[in-house]
């Protein structure tokens, strides 16, 4: 049986930097779209954010009312590709200032997220600069990868020490790691507040996870 992760563990997952507690969820369903890529490529991406909507009850769309597509995945080699993208500078402030920014560090990706007025996730952008070791990364993995990372706004460090996904030793498949799974479905529980700020929010998913059975998402 998987150990369930304690209290301290969730509210890890959903501590900034700051030490403030801050977590969100998806308000509205999700209607991804991704640039960038080949049509294989992109028909796995979908898919693995689909098996993680999938987990969570959560729903997916093919286009959202206000915006079109609310998950926007971009590949490309180089953080200045970004500067040449129609219209992404009204999506992300100050996008010259923060491509000069990822590309002074180095940086291989960057989440940004919008919310809505109940604080829910209203739109994320991914960025995946598809050099290095991010290029060599198989691309299920890499899917399944950012699928668990934009479900829930994590905490900057959420994954610093351990990936989301575990391999199976048998098989060889990748999948998600069941406690990391539990928290999504907990999350998504429609008892929970799509949004909150205060950490004993941390203990109503180690409530809720006690009662869940043990999940996991496979490639």
């Amino acid at each position: 049986m998987t150990a369930l992760m304690t209290p301290e563990e969730i509210t890890r997952l959903f501590t900034r930097e700051d030490g403030s507690y801050a977590f969100a969820r998806w308000g509205r369903p999700i209607a991804p779209i991704v640039f960038g890529v080949r049509d294989e490529t992109l028909a796995t991406v979908k898919g693995a954010v689909e098996a993680v909507a999938t987990l969570a009850g959560h729903q997916m769309a093919e286009t959202d009312p206000e915006l079109g597509a609310n998950l926007m995945f971009f590949f490309f080699r180089d953080w200045e590709e970004l500067l040449d993208v129609p219209d992404l500078d009204q999506m992300i402030p100050n996008l010259s200032y923060l491509v000069t920014r990822l590309a002074g560090e180095g940086a291989s990706q960057y989440r940004a997220f919008r919310f809505d007025d109940a604080g829910g996730i209203q739109a994320a952008f991914v960025f995946l600069r598809m050099q290095g070791g991010m290029a060599k990364v198989p691309a299920e993995t890499l899917a399944l990868t950012q699928a668990v990372q934009v479900m829930l706004m994590w905490g900057q460090q959420a994954f610093s020490e351990a990936s989301p996904l575990a391999v199976l030793p048998d098989s060889g498949n990748t999948i998600l790691r069941p406690q990391v799974a539990g928290v999504i479905a907990a999350a998504y529980d429609r008892m929970m507040p799509v949004a909150s700020d205060d950490a004993s929010h941390a203990l109503r998913l180690f409530a809720r996870l006690q009662a869940l059975p043990a999940s996991e998402v496979a490639v």
